[in-house]
């Protein structure tokens, strides 16, 4: 509920869920190409550019000839999609802490006690996690 009320709030180029998450992945791995992306989002290739081409028209991603090889182009937030992004995580942690402040404080230990066993099952559950040799930095952290 909260990350739906941040989106709405903090949106002054209304992007979908699809382009705000492509939008997160340029901002984890910026300059990938759109084959890579594709990929990450389990998309054909068509889509992955329709989506791309609505985000630069908005302004919020941009394309650029990559360095390693003139036949690929590589994708990066612009510093409007770097704002709109940034605008967006302030209004959800604003949301959130809003929603915790008004938490008996035996709830809000009730749900540290839940997250914190949650990550557990999501850290042991990771792929990343499994294929790891012991003692790597992945099952270390």
């Amino acid at each position: 509920m909260l990350w739906e009320q941040g989106r709405e709030a903090a949106s002054p180029a209304p992007v979908s869920t699809s382009q705000l998450r492509v939008m997160h992945i340029l901002d984890r791995d910026e300059g990938i190409n759109l084959r890579t992306l594709g990929e990450m989002l389990g998309s054909a290739p068509s889509s992955v550019s329709r989506l791309c081409d609505r985000l630069q028209a908005l302004g919020l991603i941009e394309r650029a000839a990559s360095p390693l090889s003139r036949r690929e182009l590589e994708l990066r937030l612009t510093k409007r999609g770097r704002s709109h992004l940034a605008d967006l995580r302030a209004r959800r942690e604003e949301a959130m802490l809003a929603a915790i402040s008004r938490m008996r404080p035996s709830a809000r230990r009730a749900l540290v006690e839940g997250l914190v066993g949650f990550r557990a099952a999501v850290d042991e559950t990771s792929p990343a996690r499994r294929q790891s040799p012991p003692g790597s930095a992945i099952q270390s952290a």
